[in-house]
């Protein structure tokens, strides 16, 4: 029988019926070892449980902009930090070890060293080659950041974009961010400005000091009014507030693509579509700006598949199955809008079921060269395709 592999169910793809699913949610086990600035870390962990550990530590490691999703998943697609990621690339480029269990019932301790093809594939591949029980990986001795999140009003979204857009070549790698156009619940866990209110939300996450992080982004203050201001200096446990993700499950729907480049008209056609006037009801637009780190390979290569690639743009609508075709065409119409300027690859932690459903579109997803490395690795190690509950790699 198909084996589908679950921890947080980030980024749910498909029925799993007729299948054994495995969820790892139980191994939750977490070291850290500061004197050789490594952790180890079971497959059921989420980032919000190995915080505390790190923050102990005194160190850091390459954390995601939601501490509650898991933090062997998150790796295995890249994992792309809001904080280090410009600075030192992507999670799964500092990963040392990784146990897996394959197809065939056997169990593997992968390094770069050992079982070198395995390695590479499973750091990118996401979950296409077996069961990983546990990673072990670097830390770095961060323990503080300057960053959050400035929310203006959605009416001013040109201005704030553009404001973003001829900033973003002015900063070093020590900063990365992002733009997310949100229309927020009317909850009260939101402060009065914010509630049920339409608002672009830029988020900072900067590695220098706070007199120098206030002069950063003073240009990016001055783009349009300020209804929330939240950027400040911050532990590193508080990662999470970059982008301040939602917590509580929800239904939804979402999109990604991935841009070539971010110009004044990809711009102007992003106000289009999410706009005041374009009738969107998205819950959240978001294009993160990569580069830096992000475009260099690691001393031992993964499979890692957004090299080079400087945007990923992001979406999601909440809404149950009567909400489907709405939210479905809503995100439609962003990713095709933003076609003009689209990369030829995507990133795998962001893509969504409706995204690379076959094998031609998972060979975009990674481009030819790959992809084909890929299924050489799944023909070795997974040759009749047991774990095929993702955006699946077939066998060669």
């Amino acid at each position: 029988m198909p084996v589908a592999v679950k921890a947080t169910a980030h980024q749910v793809v498909s029925s799993a019926r007729g299948g054994i699913l495995v969820t790892t949610t139980r191994m939750r086990a977490v070291t850290v070892d500061a004197q050789r600035r490594v952790a180890r870390v079971e497959a059921g962990a989420r980032w919000r449980e190995v915080l505390p550990h790190l923050a102990e530590a005194g160190l850091a490691a390459l954390a995601g902009s939601a501490p509650d999703v898991g933090v062997v998943g998150y790796t295995l697609g890249g994992g792309q930090s809001p904080l280090l990621g410009r600075t030192l690339g992507y999670a799964a480029d500092h990963v040392r070890r990784l146990t897996v269990v394959t197809a065939d019932g056997e169990v593997h301790r992968v390094t770069a060293d050992v079982e070198p093809d395995l390695y590479w594939a499973l750091l990118g591949g996401k979950g296409n080659f077996g069961v990983v029980t546990e990673i072990e990986f670097d830390l770095f001795p961060v323990t503080r950041f300057y960053g959050g999140g400035v929310y203006f009003p959605g009416e001013r979204l040109a201005e704030v974009l553009e404001a973003w857009r001829i900033w973003l070549p002015t900063v070093g790698e020590e900063t990365t961010s992002s733009v997310g156009i949100q229309r927020l619940p009317d909850l009260p866990v939101l402060p009065e400005p914010l509630r049920g209110a339409f608002v672009v939300h830029l988020r900072i996450g900067y590695l220098g000091s706070a007199e120098d992080g206030e002069r950063l982004i003073a240009p990016l203050r001055a783009a349009a009014p300020v209804l929330v201001d939240l950027v400040g200096e911050k532990p590193f446990a508080s990662i999470g507030e970059i982008h301040l993700d939602p917590v509580d499950p929800m239904p939804y729907y979402d999109r990604s693509v991935c841009l070539a480049e971010f110009t004044e008209k990809t711009a102007r056609t992003l106000v289009e579509l999410t706009g005041t006037d374009s009738g969107s009801v998205l819950a959240n637009v978001e294009i993160r700006a990569l580069g830096g780190a992000f475009d260099r390979e690691p001393a031992a290569g993964n499979a890692v598949s957004t090299r080079g690639v400087p945007f990923v743009v992001f979406g999601f609508g909440v809404g149950g199955p009567d909400q489907a075709e709405l939210l479905r065409g809503q995100l439609a119409d962003v990713v095709d809008g933003l076609a003009p300027w689209a990369a030829e690859r995507g990133m795998a932690n962001f893509l969504s079921p409706d995204e690379a459903t076959e094998a031609a579109g998972v060979r975009g997803v990674y481009g030819p060269q790959r992809y084909a490395r890929l299924a050489e690795v799944k023909r070795r190690y997974d040759p009749a395709n047991t774990f095929r509950f993702n955006h699946n790699v077939e066998p060669a």
